[in-house]
């Protein structure tokens, strides 16, 4: 929970996936940052690092070569190096593929270069690499979660203050599976209408008086329109409206975790998954990023019998989180392929998402056997 919410400094709730980024680094002593990736076919793309600068790298390997550049500029000099990218994770399916290679490249190089930097400074370089170097204007979600997130919970990220509260999640104890739908179609933080819709939400913040849409509180029980009267403009009303409640579905949902029994009961996925749904319409109608495939997605999947469903990542294409029990992950998945089938679009993918930990070291017998 928590898309578009970040960069309004409001509350997001991520958790890692056990799917990732390897980045296995060499040093090397000529200055240079070579990059290759066993997903693409090409030559190694070798750069200078001293001659890094935004606009200069294209492609997959702008986010390593960003990495480097951010790390340098925060004081960090970085060492020559070989690095050899891996990964399990789809590319462009919204679950923050490219968060994961930077994060890792990130902890590759600080062990190169014998820096130690603490986790947050770690994730803020990250994004900054993403968002000066290769030009995407996130905000900082997915790189908190690639650093910060702990093995069977959900981190609620207050984006204002960083103010971390991890909370039990752990669905498989519970006959539940997260279940992650890459719908097939790729989305690009890069093409603009991203940046349209954070343009629009500092708007509404100018005009409301605050310095971002996430300082307003949004007690429970009361409603976002009764604290939007002063926008008139009924699409800036939307996009604000949007930021509040998914803010509040943030708090909520941390707030049912922190206080469920082990194991939990179905009533506890239930409410969850209500909150999905809720989160996925917040969406689609008030801030505008979901997309055909993903509404029909939700739709295929609630009627086969999720406790809920919403399309995740910056939308315009990428993937959908489903909530499902055990018993019935078969028939969601069988129902949704069936619809895609119908309406002849590509076969989806699907990934069951377990809360997992952060980015990490891996021992050579790891990198060997993966």
């Amino acid at each position: 929970m928590g898309e578009h919410t970040d960069y309004n400094d409001g509350m997001v709730l991520p958790f890692a996936l056990a799917q990732g980024v390897t980045a296995t680094a060499t040093a090397r002593g000529d200055g240079l940052l070579e990059m290759r990736s066993k997903q693409v076919s090409s030559d190694p793309i070798t750069v200078a690092i001293a001659a890094l600068e935004p606009g200069s790298v294209r492609d997959w390997a702008a986010y390593p070569a960003g990495v480097a550049w951010a790390l340098a500029q925060a004081g960090y000099p970085v060492p020559g190096a070989t690095i050899d990218i891996d990964s399990d994770l789809p590319v462009g399916a919204g679950i923050s593929s490219s968060a994961a290679l930077e994060c890792s490249v990130a902890l590759a190089l600080c062990e190169l270069g014998g820096h130690d930097i603490g986790r947050r400074e770690l994730a803020a370089i990250a994004r900054r690499a993403e968002n000066e170097f290769v030009g995407a204007p996130t905000g900082m979600i997915d790189q908190s979660a690639s650093l910060l997130c702990q093995t069977g919970h959900a981190m609620l990220l207050d984006c204002g203050t960083r103010e971390i509260r991890q909370v039990p999640f752990h669905p498989g104890a519970d006959g539940m599976i997260a279940l992650v739908i890459n719908t097939g179609v790729p989305h690009a933080l890069s093409d603009g209408q991203y940046a349209v819709r954070r343009a629009e939400c500092e708007e509404a913040a100018r005009r409301l008086g605050v310095p971002f849409l996430g300082r307003i509180a949004l007690p429970h029980g009361v409603d976002a329109d009764s604290r939007l009267r002063e926008l008139a403009d009924p699409v800036l009303r939307r996009r604000a409206r949007h930021v509040l409640t998914d803010c509040a579905r943030a708090r909520a949902i941390a707030d049912l975790l922190d206080d469920a029994d082990s194991p939990a009961g179905p009533d506890l996925y239930r409410k969850i998954g209500d909150l999905l749904t809720e989160g996925h319409a917040s969406l689609r109608d008030d801030f505008a990023v979901s997309w055909k495939e993903a509404d029909v997605t939700v739709e295929a999947a609630l009627t086969a019998g999720a406790f809920g469903a919403k399309m995740i990542g910056g939308g315009f294409g990428g993937s959908v989180l489903a909530l499902v029990t055990a018993e019935e992950e078969p028939s969601v998945r069988s129902a949704i392929s069936a619809e895609f089938r119908r309406r002849a679009w590509n076969s989806p993918q699907f990934l069951d998402a377990v809360p997992s930990r952060a980015a990490h070291k891996l021992s050579f017998h790891d990198i060997d056997t993966r």
